[in-house]
């Protein structure tokens, strides 16, 4: 080993100390010193001037002309470790004065030293700038205990990484994020203080019991989003997207996104005038709105020497963190460049995500961690976000020790070796040096970092409630507790920055600030009434066929492979089949598929698709992603598309579909011209992401002015596979749509899917409408369900598809069955379907909007009709029943009957057994053709 280093006195304690740690975990020293100790083992003799060799560790130079005890080095050297990583335990992060809960290491006995041990030793053994001005090592421990069990309490040890915890070590002991306050900084502190506090002030007063979420008791929040925002921006990023819940939004609303006190004035306003009246009952067609503390808003942020920058808050509902995932996503799409084919090229610093969390929200809902799992991921990574923790120390109502099983609230985060800081919120210096920390640090290394905010909750939960029936004593303690700004005001009149007489004009101005705002609330809320959207149900059907030449080059240049690329043998012998794209082709499902993201590519439209096992496919029908057989490489034949002019990405998800669901959401919002498609493996597994279908897919629209545009894509269709592998729920999604919020499609061919997916990607920027697809599993391969190249390159989608009967046969038509997907494959293959009289069958493609104008046009295309049929494999209370019936009803008026022919109604969506699957699919066809009606089936 070259380089040898001698060690003696308290270097040779310090090595021995570092060799107890690498045999506690080896990945807690540095690779030069964890290669040394793997060949080295420490002396038996623990003389006071033993010699160690090592490689890789700077020997320091005490000065000492006496022997040193190494026992009493190695305790100090452990006690000062205790305190680096476990400090704290003893920081005074909560602004009430509650004990922290301490940890014996933190005590110099269980370590076998005293304060006496401790000053004759030298400052050096601590090691790092907290020596400077340090004449012992018990006067630079107690630096470093101020430092440590200080108001911040710094959580790090568990990143593995060496160079990121150097880096943190360095941060927190140099102490340079907090240096520059000067006398203008903390000025400007106090004003913004006062701002935040006035704010909420008046509110509380002008609007007694009204819901607001009120941020007093973590004030700090808005002057740290301020810091972080204006460093973000000094870097060069070009966006910074943010997500919260109610706690505090109002203010930030304000404050940070610059929306006018008036037009926040004017929502409590309405609420006072007129509760529980929406636009929408007022005459208005769509939009309903939402409360005031579940909006967005956007801005443009300018500083001088900075360029413009947009600044977001996502909207969010009640439930709390659900949209974390969205805040990730938007982030993504505002990262990515889109214009040029192939993988997107991706500039982490272009945004920056802010997640603010709730104490009790983060340890407690799912969403939290599905989200922190999208983090280092290649489809969902957005070079690091910075969380808040808003803590209130408390629920609603509820205790921390009834609401989650760790010490902190932050604890999820340490799985995913994110850094964690929590701060005193009544610490201003404090708060605004981790802020700076947290930007710095996802600035170097691009990864999470999580500020726990440690405050309270002055008043109730919603300014209604009263707190001091579940928390007396902590709330005895708050009242009597000054504001962050009241104790920011007294230090700096200690300092002699800001006089009383000063602090006090803030106060005014800032309420003048508001007094003025009243007067033009009424104003705009006059203005605000009567707005909404019209209800446009007529889509546009056109545009969506591609010339057969054009269509023949794309397909060409999807089957044609590097050079050397070896395909699997298995695999071969389909792609080949594709390739050989002719007239009397059957283009299957995922073929068609495939020539539709093509030309949709070529078009001009971005394409990203994401879902579990998406790449293949779940039932291997997809392949868009292939590997060479010999060496594992990957090769995207839509990323390397001669004929693209701009980009495909495609990624196979982790195993969520809350958190990615959300995603996608939100990169679909952020990128509006983008084709954005999640994938469930089976449609039932979307009920893993209820809350973002429910909340944000099919409402943002009526809730927030939004137009999302993305397509789920849910594998749908009774096969035998049981309960959780039949089902899309589709019910669920025809229970959601209203007001042209949503489409819902359940094509029974390969070309429908074509020309659906061609529209989808053309109505993006002029009628953006979700779309939900129920995808088929069997009919994937099916004859039947297969295109040709004719109807590929002529026609359009069809909502309604009718029997191509001849006329004389249609004269005699006196049941029509109407039904939707794959049951119709099922239904024509029957053996009995081609001799049966007077029956003939018509799809509903598209469920909603409701083609009651196409529908209508058929059936008066039969004279002698009378009776109509609704055919599913759905039980009675599943599938489109519910939903189609009145519509159909309508339609035939009273001279025609309507029966119902499908499954009983059931707690179950299907049968677990293929044979019983069997033996019910076909009794439901033979009624259907046999004409039972549905009081004999059910």
């Amino acid at each position: 080993m070259s380089d040898l280093k001698l060690f003696h006195g308290p270097n040779a304690g310090y090595v021995l100390e570092l060799y107890d740690r690498y045999q506690h975990d080896p990945a807690s020293v540095d690779p030069a010193t964890r290669a040394f100790f793997e060949q080295w083992t420490p002396p038996d003799d623990s003389s006071t001037a033993t010699t160690l060799p090592i490689d890789g560790v700077v020997a320091v130079a005490h000065g000492a002309e006496v022997p040193l005890d190494v026992a009493k080095i190695v305790g100090a050297a452990r006690l000062i470790r205790y305190i680096r990583e476990l400090g704290h335990l003893a920081a005074q992060i909560d602004p009430l004065g509650s004990e922290p809960p301490g940890d014996p290491g933190l005590d110099p006995a269980i370590h076998s030293v005293t304060a006496l041990d401790l000053a004759a030793l030298p400052a050096e053994i601590v090691r790092g700038p907290l020596v400077e001005g340090a004449r012992n090592a018990l006067e630079a421990i107690e630096k470093l205990r101020g430092i440590y069990a200080g108001t911040v309490g710094y959580e790090t040890d568990h990143i593995q990484i060496f160079e990121e915890r150097a880096w943190i070590r360095d941060a927190i002991e140099s102490r340079r994020f907090f240096q520059n306050f000067d006398a203008e900084r903390k000025r400007d502190l106090l004003e913004r203080l006062t701002e935040v506090e006035v704010f909420e002030q008046f509110l509380h007063q002008t609007f007694p019991g009204q819901k607001r979420f009120s941020l007093e008791g973590t004030d700090m929040l808005v002057p740290m989003l301020d810091s972080i925002i204006r460093n973000t921006a000094v870097a060069g990023a070009h966006e910074v997207v943010m997500g919260m819940a109610h706690r505090g939004r109002l203010n930030v609303l304000a404050h940070i996104l610059g929306k006018p006190y008036a037009a926040i004035l004017a929502e409590f306003h309405a609420a006072n005038r007129d509760e529980g009246a929406s636009p929408a009952s007022k005459g208005t067609v769509g939009w309903t709105g939402d409360v005031k503390y579940h909006l967005g808003a956007r801005r443009a942020y300018k500083e001088s020497g900075v360029a413009q920058m947009p600044l977001t808050l996502a909207p969010n509902p009640s439930h709390l963190e659900f949209v974390n995932p969205v805040v990730e996503g938007r982030a993504r799409a505002a990262q990515e460049r889109r214009e040029q084919p192939g993988v997107p090229t991706q500039r982490e610093q272009d945004s920056l995500a802010i997640l603010i969390h709730g104490d009790a929200a983060f340890p407690g809902q799912g969403v939290v961690a599905e989200t922190l799992n999208l983090s280092q991921l290649a489809g969902y990574r957005i070079g690091g976000t910075i969380h808040i923790i808003i803590n209130n120390q408390i629920g609603f109502t509820t205790q921390p020790s009834d609401s989650r099983s760790t010490l902190y609230a932050s604890d999820l985060a340490k799985g995913f070796e994110i850094p964690i800081v929590h701060v005193n919120a009544d610490d201003v210096e404090a708060c605004i040096a981790v802020a700076r920390m947290a930007h710095d640090y996802r600035q170097r290394f691009g990864k999470d970092f999580l500020i726990d905010l440690v405050g309270y909750r002055r008043w109730g939960h919603n300014e209604g409630d009263e707190p001091a029936f579940t928390q007396p004593r902590m709330y005895e303690k708050i009242a009597a507790h000054p504001t962050v700004r009241a104790l920011w005001a007294s230090h700096l009149e200690q300092e002699g920055i800001v006089g009383a007489a000063e602090a006090e004009a803030m106060v005014a101005a800032a309420r003048a600030k508001l007094q003025q705002a009243q007067p033009q609330a009424e104003d705009q809320l006059a203005a605000s009434e009567g707005t909404g959207y019209g209800s446009g149900a007529t889509v546009d059907h056109a545009g969506s066929a591609v010339p057969a030449e054009r269509l023949l080059a794309l397909n060409q240049s999807l089957f044609t492979w590097p050079e050397g690329f070896t395909i699997n043998p298995k695999l071969d012998r389909v792609l080949q089949r594709r390739a050989a794209l002719s007239d009397d082709s059957a283009i299957d499902w995922a073929h068609a598929e495939t020539l539709a993201f093509a030309a949709i590519l070529a078009d001009g439209t971005p394409i990203r698709m994401t879902g579990q096992d998406t790449e293949r496919g779940t039932f291997s029908q997809r392949h868009l992603v292939l590997h060479d057989a010999k060496t594992g490489a990957r090769y995207v034949p839509l990323q390397a598309l001669p004929q693209a002019s701009t980009s495909f990405a495609i990624y196979d998800s982790p195993l969520s579909e809350n958190a990615v669901l959300g995603f996608e959401y939100g990169y679909s919002m952020h990128a509006p011209g983008v084709l954005v498609l999640w994938e469930a493996q089976f449609g039932d597994f979307a009920n893993g992401a209820q809350v973002i279908i429910d909340q944000f897919i099919v409402a943002g629209r009526a809730k927030w002015r939004q137009a999302p545009s993305l397509v789920l894509l849910l594998p749908h269709g009774y096969e035998g596979q049981g309960p959780e592998h039949s089902s899309g729920r589709l019910e669920r999604f025809l229970q959601l749509a209203a007001s042209d919020n949503i489409r819902i499609a359940n094509c029974s061919n390969a070309a429908q899917y074509f020309h659906l997916l061609r529209r989808q990607a053309a109505l993006l920027t002029r009628e953006p409408r979700p779309l939900v697809v129920m995808t088929p599993k069997s009919l994937l391969r099916h004859p039947r369900a297969a295109a040709t190249l004719a109807d590929l390159t002529h026609g359009q989608f069809q909502p309604v598809i009718a029997d191509a009967l001849p006329r004389e046969r249609a004269e005699h038509v006196t049941r029509l069955i109407v039904c939707s997907g794959k049951v119709y494959i099922d239904l024509v293959s029957n053996a009995e379907w081609a001799t049966t009289e007077g029956v003939a069958v018509a799809r509903v493609e598209e469920l909603y909007p409701f083609p009651a104008a196409e529908l209508k046009q058929v059936i008066e295309s039969y004279p002698e009709l009378h009776e109509l049929v609704w055919l599913q494999e759905e039980p009675r209370n599943m599938g489109a029943w519910g939903y189609i019936e009145p519509r159909l009803r309508e339609l035939a008026g009273r001279a025609i009957t309507l029966a119902y022919v499908g499954r009983p109604e059931s707690a179950s969506p299907a049968e677990g057994s293929l044979v019983q699957h069997t033996i019910e699919q076909a009794h439901i066809i033979a009624s259907a053709l046999s004409g039972i009606t549905s009081a004999q089936l059910t």
